[in-house]
């Protein structure tokens, strides 16, 4: 979802006028965190990290989740951060209150073309999970590009990012500095 945020921001700033120069103008605070803590969870989701860090993966998920809603934190300043960490502590608790996972629908991972995964995956069948109306209940159909389950949470971090680079296209100064 944060790819189709990312796509949607910048095609809706540019047709309302919008400049891609002005990007480089956006500061954003803990960048860096927010980057580790999700290339990490990608290694985490993606290779045999999650499967060699055993029960500590679900541990590692959630704090890394953490470390992103904190470089979110860090940037409500900025136009479309609130929504970004509505978004952040939405998929938080959800995953907080299922044990380090964040539970989907069988209907969903099918229609995402999802199965069984080898590895840790942050997605998990449970049968009657906490906080359902913030889990992975819907799915981006296998058809299409980057296909995958979401959730509430992850359309509200997507609306946000669109905003944020809507907003920067449009703004010719940041509203927050780098640390």
């Amino acid at each position: 979802m944060i790819f189709y945020g990312l796509l949607i921001g910048l095609v809706v700033g540019a047709a309302t006028g919008g400049r891609l120069s002005q990007l480089g103008m956006l500061k954003i605070r803990w960048w860096w965190a927010g980057v580790a803590a999700i290339a990490f969870q990608i290694l985490l989701f993606s290779t045999p990290v999650g499967s060699a860090m055993g029960a500590f993966a679900p541990v590692a998920y959630v704090l890394s989740t953490s470390a992103v809603l904190a470089a979110v934190l860090a940037n409500l300043a900025t136009m479309g951060f609130r929504i970004l960490a509505a978004g952040a502590v939405a998929n938080l608790a959800a995953v907080v209150a299922n044990g380090g996972y964040m539970p989907s629908t069988e209907v969903a991972l099918r229609l995402a073309g999802r199965g069984q995964e080898s590895g840790y995956s942050n997605s998990a069948l449970l049968s009657h999970p906490n906080l359902p109306i913030f889990t992975d209940i819907f799915a981006i159909p296998s058809w299409m590009p980057l296909a995958n389950v979401f959730s509430i949470g992850d359309v509200l971090i997507a609306t946000g990012l669109a905003v944020v680079v809507i907003g920067a296209m449009h703004s010719p100064l940041s509203t927050t500095a780098t640390t």
